[in-house]
């Protein structure tokens, strides 16, 4: 064969472009994704993913517990819950000063968004005033921020764009008819109306949902599809696998199969190809292949650190190698390369 033959057989077998998939989303169009070949799936998913993305780029996020324990809410997943005997003791907020610490630390280890996380159902006036000088405090550090209190009424949401909150958390969790199976002290309704109220006073939204809670799978399309049609999706998504803490209602669920997992990372990618998605809670039980998986689906963001509030995460040193490993590189580590370079 000569180069020539050997080149047009090259171009015949070149996969073609995949064109971003648009919403509106049915939850039967997603389940069809989620029920392809698991090959076809991430080769998708990576497509669409490079079509937005800097090659093995990987955002590093850090989340921090403000306030911990004592809420009262009965998020069936949730150790901070004061209905469940999981060990947890109620804090009040931290000080400034603890957080800037805790801040500058995350920053020195390479992550560049900071998440502060209050266990409130909703914060009163005086909470908000607090968490906006914690919000002005880490912003001053050139880091972006992040927080999750619960609930927020508009003006409390306008007040915390004014200290210069950057996203806001506040994730649905699952689909709209397997929710009340989960939590029943608010409503799905509550969750749509401040994600509403954090779009309007500018603030970007970071809203994923977790996996592993006894859902079916048609409930993970759903759930999904609620994120792709928001309008405009979510900036960040984080998808998490649920951490089964004793003395929870769900401590006990089956834990999810790791290429279910997979497929949702991948799914989240194609509905949202320009967002954000996390690969967030849970990481410590899936091990390394399969987060390289996950990163292969789409995946471009992680928490940071030894903690995601009150449960385990892997910590700074194994995660810095599995990147190095995989060739991902957080904007800390291309800056410490471009600058061996010169």
């Amino acid at each position: 064969m000569g180069a020539n033959d050997f080149q047009q057989a090259v171009t015949l077998h070149r996969p073609a472009k995949i064109a971003t998939p648009q919403g509106p989303w049915s939850v039967e169009a997603i389940q069809e994704l989620l029920d392809k070949p698991l090959m076809d799936l991430l080769f998708e998913a990576q497509t669409v993913h490079r079509q937005h993305f800097p090659e093995g780029d990987i955002e590093l996020a850090t989340l921090l517990s403000v306030k911990t324990g004592g809420c009262p809410e009965n998020c069936g997943y949730c150790p901070q819950s004061a209905e469940f005997d999981t060990g947890v003791k109620a804090q009040k907020l931290m000080e400034v000063d603890e957080v800037v610490r805790a801040a500058q630390a995350a920053k020195d280890a390479g992550a560049t968004r900071f998440c502060m996380g209050a266990a409130w159902r909703a914060p009163k006036d005086r909470d908000v005033e607090k968490v906006a000088v914690l919000v002005e405090a880490v912003k001053g550090l050139g880091m972006q921020t992040c927080a999750t209190l619960g609930m927020l009424e508009p003006h409390h949401a306008h007040q915390l764009k004014a200290a210069g909150l950057d996203y806001y958390n506040h994730n649905l969790d699952t689909a709209p008819e397997y929710y009340t199976d989960v939590v029943d002290t608010r409503t799905y309704q509550d969750r749509l109306d401040t994600l509403a109220n954090v779009r309007s006073a500018g603030i970007s939204v970071c809203c994923g949902g977790i996996v592993g809670m006894g859902e079916q799978s048609v409930h993970r399309a759903g759930l999904i599809a609620q994120l792709a049609n928001l309008n405009p999706y979510p900036e960040s998504v984080p998808i998490n696998s649920l951490v089964r803490v004793p003395g929870t209602p769900l401590a006990d669920s089956e834990p999810v199969d790791p290429f279910d997992f997979v497929r949702m990372i991948a799914v989240a990618r194609i509905t949202m190809p320009t967002a954000r998605v996390r690969l967030s809670a849970g990481r410590q039980q899936l091990g390394d292949a399969v987060q390289a998986l996950c990163f292969m689906a789409g995946a471009n963001s992680i928490f940071y650190g030894d903690k995601l509030l009150v449960t385990g995460n892997p910590d700074v040193e194994a995660d810095t190698v599995l990147l190095r490993k995989l060739g991902l590189k957080s904007r800390q580590m291309q800056e410490q390369a471009e600058g061996c370079a010169a």
